[in-house]
């Protein structure tokens, strides 16, 4: 009985009506599919046309092999189910990875699948967990972990958490699950187990490599570069909530100048429109935008102007698109998808039509006055109970493609973009999935508190994306919600937060200020309101020179954060490199989360807690110098280090 088959450079298994296909794709790396009655799909959500790569496939009774350079898959039938069972190993015989076995009368099965009686599976995909492991990536979640071997994770987007299922392992692989679906993974001790709620196939990739730079340019590959940052991502970027009118935006950037502080980009935030959805500003509070866009390039400054995916009940646009299929549809209930400030619904982003639609209205209101980048709000998207089940798409239900939808947003300004001839479009998004990096996601890390406990975290979401391949990532220096500038304590944690902000991938100030300003329409109407004043002057006298010292240091360091730029771009690596990313040799590296490497020449230690004043930092072995003292170090051991308020402790590599 042939339960195997060889169809041109793939391995086939078929038995009990399950059909089995791995693939090479790309360099020493290879796709896994699986499905039930039928053949299996190439559906793209992520991954891109691979390489060609020579293969060898030896088939020999009960098993069979695949090798695609470094990466071998070795499939093994038990005599008593005859299941097939998958084992990955590198050039040097070493395991990598393995699917459960079924454990005789236990009858496990590493790729289950559980029908919806008249429509499609819940899918379960089982792995034996290595004790020794450590895994990293997995995209952007609130907690204070890096090492997320002991953890359960949701796949699922929310606001501030972006579920990008990328994992590096310390073993040496890199492990995609290519699948869009609403679901979970738990990498437990005794079991890695990838959950998804509702999908039509399995489809996992895996590589290998001998370092995690390798394992980014073998996921970079397959599944797309960054673009080139633009010059204007490279210094700094000034924001609040919210700059409500045209002068009162203009003042700003003309008080930057007078001040001879540089900055990149100014942001004009949400509710700048009539409403939601109608994508064009307020004439009453902003009447003549091509004059302001205007003065602010003269200035140097490029204007990032914020667009929502939501489509207001009352917008000019939402009869129209409702009409003609191009907004995410409830499937019970209000098509209402959230409730702010007024009743909306999401237009869908996986519709080429609606993209279409969306995009020429943004280039006749937006691009077509010299706005050249856009703040991409509420990509998760943000509906109001998170009740994944309950959304349509043109591709699908939300609960079996919803986490695409991040990707597809950003694809809609990209492609439009590039179709106007612009170069390297970078777009700033709250939210990614695998892939999203392609089409110039510079994503931060959503409305978080303005606590200590999560600036913490913020560390750790940053190198985990980084990991996860959005080497674009910001955060709202100081936080988004509850920080107040005049209160001593906050002041403290900004000027913290401020000084981290210097070396992160884009250095960017935001957050909701308090007290906030009621803003009224000219018959007395109030609107939105907006948070209080958010400039670097905003902090008092204390704060001010160590705020310009970090601005200034941005500068300085520009060429240097170009050539980072271009190493993302070109090699798919982060700017904020994990320790154990640089030093995958030092063990002590592979347990840190509180410093890391910003490039491969500054070690970047911030301070963390309220009232520190020193911090132990660990330097891998050779040579470096603290950056603002010029005190050198021979490294290979931990040391504590002065940390007064008007630095962090930074140490160039030697």
């Amino acid at each position: 009985m042939n339960y195997y088959e060889q169809s041109g450079n793939e391995l086939i298994w078929r038995n009990k009506g399950e059909t089995l296909v791995i693939t090479p794709w790309g360099e020493d790396s290879l796709r896994v599919r699986s499905t039930i009655q039928g053949d299996v799909s190439d559906t793209r959500f992520a991954l891109l046309e691979p390489a060609q790569t020579d293969v060898t496939i030896a088939i020999d009774g009960d098993s069979a092999e695949i090798i695609n350079g470094r990466l071998t898959a070795k499939i093994e039938m038990d005599g008593w189910h005859r299941y097939a069972r998958i084992r990955f190993f590198n050039q040097r015989g070493e395991l990598l990875l393995s699917e459960t076995a079924p454990a005789n009368a236990l009858a496990l099965k590493a790729r289950k699948f559980e029908p919806y009686l008249g429509g499609d599976f819940a899918l379960t995909a089982t792995f034996d967990g290595q004790a020794d492991e450590r895994l990293y990536g997995m995209g952007q979640y609130q907690e204070e972990i890096l090492d997320w071997k002991g953890c359960t994770l949701e796949l699922a987007h929310r606001n501030s958490q972006a579920s990008v299922p990328f994992v590096m392992s310390s073993r040496g692989y890199g492990f995609l699950w290519h699948n869009p679906a609403i679901g979970s993974v738990s990498f437990g001790a005794n079991r890695t187990t990838w959950h998804a709620e509702s999908t039509k196939q399995l489809d996992y990739w895996i590589t290998c490599g001998d370092t995690p730079a390798e394992i980014s340019l073998r996921y970079a590959r397959a599944t797309g570069f960054a673009p080139m940052m633009p010059e204007y991502g490279l210094g700094f970027w000034q924001c609040k909530l919210r700059y409500w009118n045209q002068e009162q935006l203009l003042a700003v950037a003309r008080e930057y100048v007078r001040r001879g502080l540089k900055i990149d980009v100014i942001v004009c935030d949400f509710f700048h429109w009539p409403r939601m959805g109608d994508y064009r500003f307020d004439p009453e509070f902003f009447p003549d935008p091509a004059a302001m866009v205007k003065e602010l390039k003269a200035m140097g400054i490029e204007l990032m102007v914020s667009v929502w995916p939501q489509v207001a009940l009352t917008s000019e646009n939402y009869a129209e698109m409702q009409q003609q299929g191009l907004l995410v549809r409830a499937e019970y209930g209000e098509q209402i998808g959230m409730r702010f400030v007024e009743d909306s619904m999401f237009y869908d982003a996986t519709n080429p039509r609606a993209r279409n639609y969306v995009w020429k209205k943004i280039k006749q209101n937006y691009y077509d006055l010299g706005i050249r980048v856009f703040w991409l709000d509420e990509a998760e998207p943000e509906y109001g109970t998170y009740e994944f089940r309950n959304y349509r798409y043109y591709i699908g239900s939300n609960q079996q493609v919803g986490n695409v939808y991040p990707q597809l947003y950003a694809r809609n300004f990209y492609d439009g973009m590039v179709a106007e001839g612009q170069e390297n479009p970078v777009n700033l998004l709250r939210c990614a999935w695998a892939g999203s990096q392609r089409y110039g996601a510079l994503v931060w890390s959503g409305d978080i508190m303005s606590r200590w406990e999560d600036f913490r975290r913020q560390i750790c979401a940053g190198l985990s994306m980084g990991v996860a391949g959005i080497p674009w990532w910001t955060t709202d220096i100081g936080g988004f919600h509850d920080g107040w500038p005049e209160d001593p304590a906050f002041r403290e944690l900004f000027i913290r937060w401020f000084q981290w902000g210097c070396y992160c991938p884009v250095m960017r100030l935001h957050g909701d200020r308090k007290p906030v300003e009621r803003v009224y329409r000219q018959d007395g109407t109030e609107v939105l309101p907006s948070g209080a004043a958010n400039e670097v002057w905003s902090y008092g006298e204390e704060a001010y020179p160590i705020l310009v010292k970090y601005m200034k240091r941005r500068e300085e360091l520009r060429d240097y954060t170009r050539e980072l730029m271009r190493q993302a771009h070109e090699q798919g690596i982060p700017l904020m490199r994990a320790m154990f990313y640089v030093f995958p040799e030092d063990p002590v590296c592979a347990g840190l989360k509180d410093q890391y490497m910003f490039g491969d020449l500054y070690l970047v230690a911030p301070v963390l807690e309220p009232g520190a004043r020193k911090k132990l930092v660990y330097l891998p072995a050779g040579g470096w110098r603290n950056v603002d003292t010029g005190e050198v170090y021979a490294g290979g051991e931990t040391i504590e280090v002065s940390a007064p308020l008007e630095c962090i402790p930074v140490f160039e590599r030697m």
